[in-house]
């Protein structure tokens, strides 16, 4: 049984209500995944890959994937020195 300070401290982590990838397209007409983290991602070639390699890496967690349809485009930057999108 957990103790009550292992109780407590589970009961104040709250789950973050964004989800963890965002899907859309880029400039050059590709599509690109980003998490919302900046720790993982990618440039894809269609809709169909982007969604497979999102829903991978969340274990298959629709909940975790956000799908841009506008025309909305999203930027593709390379990590600086820190390893951080922006």
């Amino acid at each position: 049984m957990p103790s009550s300070n292992a109780r407590a401290l589970a009961a104040t982590i709250q789950p973050n209500p964004l989800p963890r990838f965002t899907i859309g397209r880029s400039k050059g007409g590709g599509w690109v995944v980003q998490d919302r983290e900046g720790r993982v991602g990618g440039l894809f070639i269609s809709e169909s890959a982007a969604l497979h390699f999102a829903s991978d890496e969340c274990d298959h967690d629709a909940t975790q994937i956000a799908i841009i349809r506008t025309r909305t485009l999203l930027p593709f930057n390379r990590p600086d020195s820190r390893g951080h999108v922006h």
